[in-house]
């Protein structure tokens, strides 16, 4: 009776390897190639200081986007793991349900205002609250009403509320060089950050790993249902809290860092479900990891690419989430039909 779940333990630690590998050997890759390739010899001696022109290209531009392409990438899938199994819905996601478009007019209206000039901590701050309001609107709702299909259609009017105040925003700009500054944010890109940027998200994020890692309890008990899970001693209070207080920090401070990038936090979590089952907390690691994987292909896609400009990062990951998204909606449909 009890090789199963020793299975399920087993295959779950050779998915988190494999994962841990795909994301290690990626961010190696993101050292190595670019426009000029080097070798690993030149990439060690450019993270030791030994080459001022090596120096340059590898802590200056290439180092601090694979690190932030990793930590967003991770906190994207793990939010986007946690909101499933809070919220009971395999097509919730940051994206969808309005916490990045929120987050993303938080840090938008810091820069229309010039916050963002005055304290580097007020666009993360911001976009910090913009993701709070929107997730813990959702949440409510989903007490009151937990349809899966009316919690969509109201993440998507709080997605569209909040483009449609950045859109105003966007409008109203004081000045063609703001508005440029704006509009490129919004694409979302990890091109021209600095380890600064790194830092100033980081704490944020660990932050809201720690709160959504440590929920994973809460949240497999919480599929028995809620009267099982308050009977198994869950606190749906705190854990609510616990989920929405780790979603509002981690892509609140991803989207800060990088602006709105989409669909990671729904793509990851279905990737691996048929290697690991429904189970919300089994999935949590093994999301964070695959976001992680996901968002430093995604990256490596967008620097090889042969195109006049850059392709933004945000843009490349609705081009493949939309269509993924509009996939498991079908899906759905046709299994509820």
């Amino acid at each position: 009776m009890s090789r199963a779940p020793d299975v399920d333990l087993r295959r779950g630690r050779r998915v988190i390897a494999v994962l841990a590998a795909l994301a290690t050997g990626l961010a190696l890759a993101g050292l190595l190639l670019g426009p000029l390739p080097l070798s690993p010899w030149q990439v060690l001696t450019g993270l030791i200081g030994g080459d001022e022109r090596l120096s340059l290209i590898v802590l200056e531009i290439r180092l601090p986007r694979v690190l932030l392409g990793l930590m967003v990438g991770a906190s994207l899938g793990l939010s986007g793991a946690a909101l499933q199994g809070l919220l009971r819905n395999p097509l919730a996601e940051p994206g969808i349900l309005g916490v990045t478009a929120s987050a993303g007019l938080g840090a938008v209206l810091a820069l229309y205002f010039g916050l963002a000039q005055v304290s580097a901590w007020a666009l993360p701050v911001c976009a910090l609250v913009g993701a709070l309001l929107a997730t813990l609107g959702l949440a409510l709702l989903a007490i009151r009403d937990p349809n899966p299909l009316g919690l969509i259609l109201a993440g998507l009017a709080v997605s569209s509320l909040a483009v449609a105040l950045t859109s105003l925003a966007l409008n109203l700009a004081p000045n063609p060089l703001a508005l440029s500054e704006m509009v490129l944010w919004l694409l979302g890109s990890l091109r021209d950050r600095g380890l600064d940027d790194a830092a100033l998200a980081a704490p944020f994020m660990v932050v809201g790993w720690a709160l959504l890692l440590s929920a994973g309890r809460g949240l497999d008990a919480l599929t028995l249902g809620e009267e099982a899970a308050c009977s198994l001693g869950i606190g749906l209070g705190g854990l609510r809290a616990q989920v929405i207080g780790g979603t509002a920090l981690a892509v609140g401070a991803a989207t800060a860092a990088t602006g709105a990038i989409g669909f990671v936090g729904l793509i990851a979590p279905h990737l691996l479900r048929p290697w690991l089952g429904h189970q919300p907390g089994r999935l949590l690691l093994p999301s964070a990891l695959a976001g992680a994987a996901l968002l430093s292909a995604a990256d490596l896609l967008v620097r090889l690419v042969p195109t006049r400009q850059e392709l933004m990062l945000g843009v490349v990951t609705a081009l493949i989430g939309a269509p993924f998204f509009l996939h498991l909606l079908l899906r759905g449909r046709r299994t509820l039909s």
